[in-house]
């Protein structure tokens, strides 16, 4: 087919696709040195369901009736979130509109450089009469209400060679502050749309790690410990929507406020830095030592709060974890697929008998101050670097980054969520980029 053709019968399609489902919107995403950005977000604000992710080469198109004046968001980890107008992203002709993304002023990883914690703060009455100025303000600052959120929430998986998917959810969040306080779990987790992108060449083997089938068959192959019930791996299976396990995890299963309470009055796990004019970081610190020191695990807790009003400003969570198989253990195919081993042959799969884990988490919640509301989430980053190696010392990184951004808040006649909202199996659409 002659070029004039080809463009005569891509003017039709795009013509009649815009007809049937609405106006279409395009552009292109890069970072400030202008280089492109794959698998950056774009939504509707007001329909976060109609979005679509960034193909290799930082394109983007979607569909949509959008009104005068309604914003479209660009978010990706690590970067600043932008809105513009769709006006100017209306397909019109030739052109294309570029959105640059900046690189976020608070990093995934939030930082805290140790000082030498101060001889005076480090007493122990001072130390607890600190921490009794933080909680205090505290109890002002965070709302004792149940509290719903709206969020979109992105996930990207990648192995050492190159970054194979990511997913996006669309979801609400219920916290619920009283059952924090009886010390029962206060986040309620309930997916309403689910979008996988994945890369054109690794969409058969990214449709096997994420299907369905996959949690059936580790159901019925799991060999179980003597005595558990038969349909132990079918309750866990479905105590939770499986696709929504990481992005409740990003969100957390505690309270700030709760869990500082909880541990303010074990004066010798805390410690002071980076104590100035402006910021005093407490971080609370927790070693774990199980198994005969088969598992290890420290756990550092950072409040970033203001030096004159005791208010939290940011908060960030860091762990370190090491776990030793003295033997090795045996994973079956599928469960090597869950571990997301893309860069492994299928002999090696086969051969792997996991002898190590090494992972390290940084989660940060940044916070935002809402008049006669008090603190409330604004946004929550995560980032995890694991590597598996195996008794042939095969090692295998992985690594991932997610990213939480509230698009709305109710506060008012929030109840908790039923049971069947939270375990609803949700259909997930597949996207392909090029």
């Amino acid at each position: 087919m002659c070029p004039i053709m080809r463009r005569i019968g891509l003017f039709l399609y795009l013509l009649c696709a815009c007809a049937a489902w609405g106006t279409q919107y395009s552009g292109r995403v890069v970072d400030e040195k202008g280089a492109p950005i794959a698998y950056a977000t774009v939504y509707p604000q007001l329909q976060p369901e109609l979005g679509t992710a960034t193909n290799n080469d930082g394109r983007f198109v979607f569909e949509a009736e959008l009104s005068e004046g309604d914003l479209v968001i660009f978010s990706f980890i690590g970067y600043e979130k932008i809105t513009v107008t769709g006006d100017r992203l209306r397909v019109t002709g030739d052109s294309l509109t570029t959105i640059v993304l900046k690189e976020q002023p608070i990093q995934l990883e939030e930082t805290v450089v140790a000082a030498k914690t101060s001889k005076q703060r480090n007493k122990r009455k001072q130390m607890a009469a600190l921490l009794h100025s933080v909680y205090t303000q505290m109890e002002r600052d965070f709302p004792t209400t149940n509290t719903r959120y709206s969020i979109v929430s992105d996930v990207v998986m990648r192995s050492e060679k190159a970054t194979w998917g990511m997913e996006q959810m669309i979801a609400d969040i219920v916290v619920l502050p009283e059952a924090a306080q009886s010390g029962k779990d206060s986040v309620q987790f309930q997916g309403k749309f689910c979008k996988r992108f994945f890369d054109a060449a690794k969409r058969e083997a990214a449709t096997a790690i994420m299907s369905g089938e996959t949690l059936d068959r580790l159901e019925k192959d799991a060999k179980l410990p003597a005595g558990a019930p038969k349909n132990l791996m079918h309750r866990a299976a479905n105590s939770i929507d499986s696709g929504v396990v990481v992005h409740r995890a990003i969100f957390g299963v505690s309270d700030i406020k709760y869990d500082f309470q909880e541990n303010m009055n074990d004066l010798k796990h805390w410690t002071v830095s980076n104590e100035s004019e402006h910021e005093t970081v407490l971080t609370y610190t927790q070693k774990v030592s199980k198994y005969l020191g088969f598992f290890r695990m420290i756990y550092k807790r950072h409040y970033i709060v203001d030096s004159e009003t005791y208010s939290v400003k940011r908060f960030s969570e860091h762990a370190e974890v090491k776990v030793t198989i003295p033997f090795g253990y045996k994973l079956n195919a599928d469960q090597l697929q869950l571990l997301n081993l893309l860069n492994m042959g299928e002999n090696e799969l086969q051969k792997f008998r996991m002898k190590k884990l090494r992972a390290s988490v940084d989660l940060n919640t940044i916070l935002e101050r809402v008049t006669g509301d008090g603190l409330r989430v604004k946004e929550k980053n995560m980032k995890i670097d694991a590597k598996f190696v195996g008794t042939q010392k095969k090692e295998v990184p992985i690594h991932l980054r997610a990213t939480q951004r509230v698009t709305g808040v109710q506060t008012k006649d929030v109840k908790a969520l039923r049971k069947d909202q939270i375990t609803r199996r949700l259909e997930r659409k597949i996207v392909e980029i090029y």
